[in-house]
């Protein structure tokens, strides 16, 4: 004779069931945060080159095609310098140059013009970290056409080679 209630079988079974619906719901939820970390790193890395990328199509493509300065430094790097309308820390019309040191690439911002690597302590600008780089080369067409060839290569990112005709 039952009276509505659970028998201790029933509630041992239930109680198992819902240990391993638990068991399989804690796995991937383990399995989502482990994606996630994984997915937040190659979206950080994509953000990363798609500013990089940007940041050095802007410098060129706004730059006053009579001031730019390009000097091969050795067979992967040049040291370049230009006149420009595009500024990140908010000049007005400021001298970019973008420099490598010890296999690191800077650009340098300022008022004044960068004539080559070799800097004095009396200049004034602004630096910034750009990364690691392997190769960063800048071509130009000739003097007449204000046409360019980017080939540059990151450590950690996909090398990219862009052609940019400067606006000014």
């Amino acid at each position: 004779m039952k009276r509505g209630a659970f028998t201790l079988i029933e509630l041992m079974v239930s109680i198992v069931i819902l240990s391993i619906l638990m068991l399989f719901l804690y796995k991937s939820y383990a399995d989502l945060n482990k994606t996630n970390k994984v997915y937040e790193a190659e979206v950080k890395k994509l953000k990363k080159a798609s500013l990089l990328r940007e940041t050095l199509y802007l410098d060129i493509l706004l730059a006053s095609k009579e001031s730019m300065v390009i000097t091969h430094e050795s067979p992967e790097f040049d040291f370049v310098s230009f006149s420009t309308v595009h500024s990140l820390h908010r000049l007005i019309k400021p001298y970019v140059a973008y420099i490598i040191k010890e296999g690191m690439l800077y650009r340098l911002e300022s008022n004044k013009k960068i004539d080559s690597a070799q800097i004095s302590r009396e200049q004034q600008f602004i630096v910034d970290k750009i990364g690691k780089v392997v190769k960063f080369k800048l071509f130009r067409a000739t003097k007449a056409i204000p046409l360019f060839l980017l080939d540059a290569e990151f450590q950690g990112l996909a090398p990219f080679l862009v052609k940019i005709k400067a606006l000014n």
